[in-house]
């Protein structure tokens, strides 16, 4: 199903509600499926995260998680502790070359047995559950921070805990730090002192308590880039969002300053503001943020001015290779890209063409990172609805603030 997205311009003032962050429902829904006396509110209504819940109340010894990458690195560290269930997890056929042996082969140290059922070092697994009772393990610390969540998770669970030394330096800090925020909030004891983590043994009953989901910052994004390729004065207020939020892409407020984008913070919600600035060419560390790294790409493409990213080593194993599909599409609407295996640079081009076909391969984020060129040329999106991944309303929401699309 492709999408025409017409040029427009969006109005002037305008209010959107997002829902919970994929990155803390499916942390709060593994914790839940351990201790069942929390209750969640805002989980987000992203494919990920119905995933995530449908696999955690299954009953069947095959459990097909699609393209869902975050469920199968978190639910690969849960059914190892499920004693006595044998469970085989499998995904798309994207996800059967996404690599899992650095997460397995830490799980197995620790005792879990789990066992390669096609290729070695990818999906599908088979694992039959069994009581973990060693407590230490090494992990590189440059890898998918998912591979680390996924262990913290579990670790209260674990006979003695968990004392996760992570080697080199650390990528992703703030996703760790989400996940060890959580722990504390539920009552799970928690230490991150240089490089190693420590998770006590839960022995206590847990009191029951609420948990509500922040909104997702990553969905946020979008609207940043709208706004700061639209007119000076425009608006848009988000909800609901912290200020001290623990999700790493709210850097997004620092980062947008650059592109005249101003936020202001009142009672969860989050007002954007589009002020008069000089832009200036833009380079960025994104090793604690790369999930935004299209975002920006696209908006200084919009904006006609250069970029360096990098930190970017993440995005070569996400839904698609996001560094060489970024390059193909923005070339193909007159841009120049160079990429490494962990950046990007763009040098901005004099004119944008006209009525190009994006394709998304079967990633989300690149279709909602181009759709804000909107604002500049029409062009069209193909499989629109891959967006459901994440954000399963945001044509809903992008038509609500003025945008004409024709699907």
């Amino acid at each position: 199903m492709h999408f025409t997205l017409h040029k427009t311009d969006i109005a002037k003032q305008s209010s959107i509600n997002i829902t919970g962050s994929k990155s803390e429902s499916n942390r709060l829904l593994l914790l839940q499926a351990l201790y069942p006396q929390f209750l969640l509110e805002n989980i987000s209504n992203s494919d990920d995260s119905n995933l995530m819940t449908n696999a955690l109340i299954s009953t069947s010894n095959v459990i097909d998680i699609h393209h869902a990458g975050t469920a199968m690195r978190f639910l690969t560290a849960f059914f190892s502790i499920q004693e006595g269930r044998e469970v085989t997890l499998t995904g798309s056929k994207r996800m059967k070359e996404r690599p899992i042996q650095i997460l397995v082969e830490a799980l197995q140290e620790l005792g879990a047995d789990i066992a390669y059922v096609e290729n070695a070092g990818y999906p599908p697994i088979k694992i039959t559950g069994k009581k973990i009772t060693k407590n230490k393990v090494s992990l590189k610390a440059n890898v998918s921070s998912q591979y680390i969540s996924a262990l913290l998770l579990i670790a209260s669970k674990l006979e003695n805990g968990l004392q996760l030394t992570l080697e080199g330096e650390i990528t992703s800090v703030p996703y760790i730090k989400m996940t060890l925020s959580l722990l504390e909030e539920i009552g799970v004891q928690t230490d991150f002192f240089g490089n190693v983590i420590t998770v006590k043994p839960n022995k206590n009953v847990l009191e029951p308590k609420t948990l509500v989901v922040e909104s997702d910052w990553s969905s946020a994004s979008y609207y940043f880039s709208l706004l700061a390729i639209s007119d000076v004065g425009t608006e848009i207020t988000i909800s609901s969002y912290k200020e001290n939020s623990l999700q790493g892409d709210s850097v997004l407020v620092d980062i947008y300053k650059h592109f005249g984008v101003s936020s202001t913070f009142s009672n969860n919600q989050l007002t954007l503001k589009k002020e008069p600035v000089r832009l200036q060419p833009l380079k960025l560390d994104l090793k604690n943020a790369p999930d935004i790294a299209q975002t920006i790409a696209v908006t200084c493409f919009a904006l006609g001015i250069s970029c360096d990213l990098t930190g970017l080593h993440t995005l070569k194993i996400k839904e698609t290779d996001r560094l060489v599909a970024l390059k193909t599409e923005i070339e193909k609407l007159g841009g120049e890209v160079a990429i490494t295996n962990e950046s990007l640079h763009l040098s901005p081009a004099n004119t944008i063409k006209e009525n190009i076909s994006i394709a998304t391969y079967n990633d989300h984020r690149m279709a909602m990172a181009f759709a804000p060129l909107a604002l500049k040329t029409s062009l069209i999106i193909e499989d629109a609805a891959v967006v459901s991944k994440s954000y399963p309303t945001f044509w809903d929401d992008l038509e609500s603030i003025g945008f004409k699309i024709t699907k």
